[in-house]
């Protein structure tokens, strides 16, 4: 950053693509207030260093396994240019307000979700926003929505290391991060780019959800690299840190996401993750 571009810094971070000292001030000089109707125990990020590898789904599994647990959880969808967060749980009606701020979406179970797309007139307009807007409807999503009590709300990261989730680990209260990755030649790169923005911002890194690891024949049981043999052991073992599930590519998942039916997947690959969330939550207590 050039003496110039010090004298007329705003200090804010959000509007800004320099890499300077400022961006690395402490979470509390940015954060930002929760709703005075809300009671938000556990704050869980699940990022990805690309797109792709289906984080908005082991999103939506991980906060119906919570549920199904006994938990009051939510959603908060930062991926505001890729929101498929509602879709998924066949959410599809614009969200309300009263006096208290935005009231968030309610699925057949309970969850409740908030998304740009449930903010628009017709859910297939497309979010053209820029970096700051998107990270500033974000800060809303934790200080406007009336969130009542929940025990663990997650928030869907938009891929990559940008200003949205710098604002997200700026802005509201993280305990830890889940990196969702696919079996790739590349995975060991874009993994680091992850595990490395989380230590820098001071964020735990929990652990890795390797999905589309393997896909089981129909006839013989047997477990089918398809996209390449996994590497996610060696990697959670370079950074000393669990490999919380294996996900396997499943066509039946592809189906409940189309028809908005998330709820309603009979599947157990989160089991061990939820049991690893509630053990976090009673250290972190």
């Amino acid at each position: 950053m050039g003496n110039e571009a010090v004298e007329n810094c705003s200090h804010n971070c959000d509007s800004c693509g320099e890499s300077c000292s400022a961006r690395k001030m402490g979470k509390a000089d940015f954060a930002v207030p929760m709703n005075a109707h809300s009671n938000i125990k556990h704050v869980i990020a699940v990022m990805s260093g690309k797109g792709g590898v289906g984080k908005s789904f082991v999103t939506s599994a991980l906060a119906v396994q919570m549920q199904k647990k006994g938990y009051k959880v939510a959603v908060l969808d930062a991926d505001a240019t890729g929101p498929s967060i509602p879709k998924g749980f066949g959410l599809h009606e614009q969200v309300t307000a009263d006096n208290r701020g935005i009231l968030p979406a309610v699925t057949k179970n309970g969850i409740k979700v908030i998304s740009v797309n449930l903010l628009l007139d017709d859910e297939e307009t497309p979010v053209v926003w820029r970096g700051p807007v998107i990270a500033g409807t974000v800060k809303q999503f934790w200080s406007e929505v009336v969130w009542g009590d929940i025990d663990y709300m997650f928030v869907d990261m938009p891929p990559g290391t940008g200003d949205v989730p710098l604002t997200v680990f700026q802005s509201l209260p993280v305990e830890g991060a889940i990196i969702v990755t696919s079996p790739q030649q590349l995975v060991g790169m874009i993994v680091a780019k992850a595990v490395n923005m989380a230590e820098e911002m001071e964020i735990p890194v929990l652990g890795f959800v390797e999905n589309y690891s393997y896909m089981v024949c129909s006839k013989c049981g047997e477990h089918m690299p398809v996209f390449g043999e996994s590497r996610i052991d060696g990697i959670a073992e370079k950074y000393m840190l669990p490999v919380l599930a294996k996900i396997p590519v499943d066509p039946a998942v592809a189906r409940a996401a189309d028809n908005g039916e998330i709820e309603e997947l009979g599947i157990s690959w989160f089991e061990e993750t939820a049991q690893f969330l509630e053990k976090l939550a009673r250290v972190t207590m």
